[in-house]
């Protein structure tokens, strides 16, 4: 039996914030066309993607239905979107993606990551090992059912076991063999800034949102100077603010307490439930994106509409200079030293 420990359940449980979210928002604009979302380029790799990204999580953990996750995916490619990002451990979030869209193949950049699957019999090192990595990347290409991926990133090693490399040898190796077109890291804090300092990786994938902001200081500079492409995970804080008392779950709880002590006037008291560009929601998600380096943010739903929807919440642009610097202000003036990236 394959085994996956609590800490990266929770890790790979925390896309599925926006969607709970999504689900008690009305709908705001009409549908949109593709051409109406932003689109950038992914760092030196030369992709272009859209701003948003489908986080592939949910469907696995929840379970979702064939039929739901049909709609879901086709219609996120029908909105415009053009990056799915999965993990190994998202249960059988990949063999989803496969039967839902993998007809569709070449309308989209297939992200997966590596590290967490434990075959029977192996320790949990073996999964940062370069025979791990190395067998991990084939059973992931066999459950997306396609020769090649466009990326593959270490899913959130600590600092030692990314120091030791082994983990890295596996993912050149991939890249030689043409397994995946790039390769990447996930993660945050200490860990995330030596992989960025390592000159090997062409991607970032880390947290980036009003309520996580280390790595706006600590490496995003580094990653843009370096060209990498990088992608914004829980943009939206796992929508936190929606909460009356302290939740119980995962990320929501060091969330929730965090914004309780920043007061954003947007994520605060009526204004939680504002809706459209200005709202929580949007206010949270165009300053992820207004980060400077960030060129995707991976979010989640179980609607397909909401795709269009979502789109249509950026489609103001970055917030106003003055808005956007008060929350960074904010975050100076209250974030003590233990406000790490949540990893």
């Amino acid at each position: 039996m394959n085994t996956i420990s609590r800490r990266a359940f929770l890790q790979c449980t925390a896309a599925g914030a926006l969607a709970a979210y999504a689900r008690t928002v009305p709908p705001q604009e009409p549908e949109m066309k593709p051409a109406d979302i932003e689109h950038r380029t992914f760092g030196k790799t030369g992709l272009r993607v859209a701003v948003l990204g489908f986080g592939g999580s949910e469907i696995g953990y929840e379970r979702t239905d064939e039929a739901t996750v049909a709609r879901l995916l086709n219609a996120a490619l029908d909105a415009g979107l053009n990056v799915v990002d999965t993990a190994e451990c998202y249960i059988n979030s990949e063999e989803q993606i496969a039967r839902a869209i993998g007809h569709r193949r070449k309308e989209y950049n297939l992200f997966t990551k590596v590290g967490h699957w434990i075959p029977d019999g192996k320790d949990p090192s073996w999964g940062w090992s370069k025979e791990g990595v190395l067998a991990s990347i084939e059973r992931s290409l066999k459950r997306l059912q396609t020769d090649t991926v466009e990326l593959v990133q270490i899913h959130s090693c600590d600092l030692e076991t990314l120091k030791r490399g082994e983990c890295i040898e596996g993912l050149l190796e991939a890249q030689k063999q043409g397994k995946t077109r790039f390769i990447g890291y996930s993660g945050d804090r200490e860990a995330a800034l030596h992989a960025v300092k390592l000159d090997v990786f062409q991607a970032l994938q880390t947290s980036v949102n009003i309520a996580d902001q280390q790595g706006i200081d600590l490496f995003l500079p580094i990653a843009q100077e370096k060209n990498m492409g990088v992608i914004a995970k829980r943009p939206i804080a796992n929508a936190a603010w929606r909460y009356d008392a302290t939740p119980t779950e995962g990320y929501h709880v060091e969330y929730w307490k965090r914004l309780q002590k920043l007061k954003y006037p947007f994520a605060t008291g009526d204004a939680r439930k504002t809706s459209g560009p200005n709202g929580p929601v949007g206010t949270a998600l165009r300053f992820t994106l207004q980060q400077p380096g960030v060129h995707v943010a991976i979010v989640g739903t179980s609607k397909p509409e909401r795709w269009s929807e979502n789109a249509a919440l950026t489609r103001p642009g970055p917030l106003p200079h003055d808005q956007h610097q008060a929350i960074r202000d904010r975050w100076k003036e209250v974030a003590p030293p233990d406000w790490v990236g949540m990893t």
